[in-house]
C-alpha cells in the first residue's frame, strides 16, 4: 500500500512564487532481518518446491525453521509428525547462523549520508523528473508577465525538478544452514540435486520479499553425515548440509521506526519580488 502526503505548490499567482518546496512521501516496506529470512524460506519452500519418494508416494518435502522458537508454531501439524510428535522424515530445515557488516560491502553508496533534518529518509538521491505540468504554468505565467505573451520562449532555469532521495541501504552479509533429513540415501539424493542445478555454474540464485531483491549464493561443499555403521537402536538417518550465503540490506530500524520513505522534494525555481503600487 502506497501513502502520499503531498503539500501543493500555488502557481495561480502569476506574481508570486512560494518559497514552501512541494513534499510528497511514498511509503516504502522496510527491509528487516526478518524480510530476509521469510524471501529464503518461501525460495525453499514455494520456488524449489522440492518433492522425494517415500512410503507414501512421492511427496512435497517440508522445509522447517530450526530451533524452537518457530518449532513450537508447527508442533500441532499432524502432517508433519507421527502419533508420537517426532519429526517424520525426510525434511528441510533452516537455521541463520550468523550475521556481518561488512564495511567493504557498500553497494552504491561509498560513504556514509546522514538522512535529511526536515524528513526522516531521503538521503540518497535516486531520480530526477521534470514536474511537466508545474513547469508549463511557471513559464507560461512569466512569458505573460514580461512579454505579454503565453507562448514566448523562457529561460531554462524556469524548470521544476522533482528530485527523487532514498534512505541509505545498510548491507550485511548472513549466513544460514539449510540441512537436509532423510531416511534413505536416494531421499537425500533426490532433494539434494535441485539445489546443485538450480542455482548454476556459479550457484547463485536471487530471493524476494515485500517488494526487496537479494541475490544468494550455494557453497559448493555438501556436508554430509549418517548413523548406518552405527550399531544402537537409533533410527535409520541420512543428513546433508547445506551453507548459503545471502547478501542483503536492511532499510529502516524495524518496530523502532517509522517505515522508510521515498521523498520527492521539488527545487526552488526562483523568487519574485512584488512591488506593490499605492
Amino acid at each position: 500500500m502506497l501513502v502520499v502526503l503531498e503539500l501543493e505548490r500555488d502557481y495561480s499567482m502569476p506574481d508570486r512564487v512560494s518559497t514552501t518546496a512541494n513534499l510528497k512521501e511514498v511509503s516504502l516496506m522496510p527491509s528487516t532481518i526478518e524480510t530476509i529470512d521469510k524471501a529464503l524460506f518461501e525460495w525453499l519452500n514455494d520456488e524449489l518446491n522440492i518433492f522425494s519418494t517415500t512410503n507414501k508416494g512421492f511427496n512435497k518435502v517440508p522445509v522447517l525453521w530450526a530451533g524452537s522458537e518457530r518449532a513450537r508454531q508447527i508442533k500441532g501439524d499432524k502432517d508433519i509428525r507421527d502419533s508420537n510428535g517426532v519429526l517424520t522424515l525426510p525434511l528441510i530445515t533452516l537455521s541463520r547462523e550468523s550475521i556481518v557488516k561488512d564495511s567493504n560491502f557498500k553497494g552504491v553508496a561509498w560513504a556514509h549520508i546522514p538522512n535529511r533534518g526536515d524528513a526522516k529518509g531521503g538521503a540518497l538521491a535516486v531520480a530526477k523528473t521534470i514536474g511537466q505540468v508545474k513547469t508549463a504554468n511557471l513559464k507560461n505565467s512569466h512569458s505573460f508577465r514580461k512579454h505579454k505573451d503565453y507562448n514566448f520562449p523562457s529561460s531554462k532555469e524556469l524548470t521544476v525538478y522533482n528530485n527523487i532521495t532514498m534512505p541509505v541501504p545498510t548491507y550485511i552479509t548472513l549466513m544460514y544452514d539449510i540441512k537436509i533429513r532423510a531416511e534413505y540415501q536416494q531421499q537425500i539424493n533426490e532433494i539434494l540435486t535441485p539445489f546443485i542445478t538450480n542455482t548454476g555454474q556459479i550457484d547463485n540464485f536471487f530471493i524476494n520479499q515485500d517488494g526487496h531483491k537479494f541475490e544468494g549464493f550455494i557453497q559448493g561443499n555438501f556436508g554430509q553425515a549418517n548413523n548406518i555403521t552405527s550399531m544402537s537402536d537409533d533410527e535409520r538417518r541420512y543428513e546433508t548440509s547445506i551453507q548459503t550465503k545471502i547478501l542483503g540490506y536492511l532499510l529502516g530500524s524495524g518496530p523502532n521506526e517509522e517505515r522508510p520513505k521515498i521523498t520527492t522534494r521539488e527545487n526552488l525555481v526562483t523568487l519574485i519580488q512584488v512591488q506593490e503600487v499605492e
